[in-house]
């Protein structure tokens, strides 16, 4: 077996020990951890704006609308993501205080041109 020295595997138990304490986000790719960006002004406007619509369309429902302080775990693809807007209505979602989620019902991702082609394809 050839193994590449470049290459250093975290866990995602040990990702997700680390991202507890961490001032930054990072999301989590196959063993990898990727430093996020901060949003430009466009962005978090156009993304509070789309939660706040979509919070008063599910007022009366048992949804949940999460913004980006929420991670998404892609079991098959060992990843975690943050995305820019989730929204969640499964009970297991809704009564539990994890720092992810597993059963999103929508996932938003604003796009931009520097995350465009990333967003649409491997996130």
């Amino acid at each position: 077996m050839v193994t590449n020295p470049n290459f250093f595997y975290v866990s995602p138990e040990v990702y997700l020990e680390g991202e507890r304490v961490s001032p930054i986000k990072h999301e989590y790719r196959k063993g990898r951890i990727y430093a996020m960006v901060g949003a430009k002004k466009p962005h978090i406007v156009l993304n509070t704006n789309l939660a706040t619509l979509l919070n008063i369309h599910l007022d009366d429902s048992p949804c949940l609308v999460l913004t980006s302080d929420i991670k998404v775990r892609l079991e098959e693809a060992n990843c975690y993501y943050y995305p820019d807007i989730a929204v969640v209505c499964d009970e297991r979602e809704i009564n539990n205080t994890d720092d992810f989620i597993l059963y999103p019902v929508l996932i938003i991702e604003v796009l931009s041109k520097s995350t465009e082609s990333f967003d649409r394809g491997d996130k």
